[in-house]
């Protein structure tokens, strides 16, 4: 379970580090590759400084996508495909950091946050 709740934040992550290696941003995509390791720090503040980078990172999805409409419209381009593509990106950083929230993350983290409900609760 903790794998599921865990796997979709260091996809996105390395997704957008992707995104930052193919426009030879080397900062950023190193950035991104030590982010998804927090996926391995078991103490609180890695899961909200996680958060914190995955709310970030929908905003440089929706920045691109943004750049990427104004350009196409410029040249007179289809512009609806990458809306969909890059909101639909956007959407599954979004939901990733949520999922951060489920309770089996707070304990993953070092118990941080709310106490887990009781068995049978």
């Amino acid at each position: 379970m903790l794998a599921l709740l865990l796997t979709p934040a260091v996809l996105a992550t390395l997704v957008l580090a992707a995104h930052f290696l193919r426009r030879g941003q080397m900062l950023p995509f190193v950035v991104c590759v030590a982010m998804s390791g927090l996926a391995f720090v078991r103490q609180g503040w890695a899961r909200r400084v996680w958060q914190g980078f995955l709310g970030i990172a929908v905003l440089v999805w929706l920045g691109t996508l943004a750049a990427i409409v104004r350009q196409r419209l410029h040249d007179g381009e289809a512009w609806r495909r990458p809306v969909v593509i890059l909101g639909a990106v956007a959407a599954f950083t979004l939901v990733s950091a949520l999922l951060l929230e489920h309770r089996r993350a707070y304990a993953h983290y070092d118990g941080a946050g709310p106490a887990a409900p009781p068995p049978g609760a």
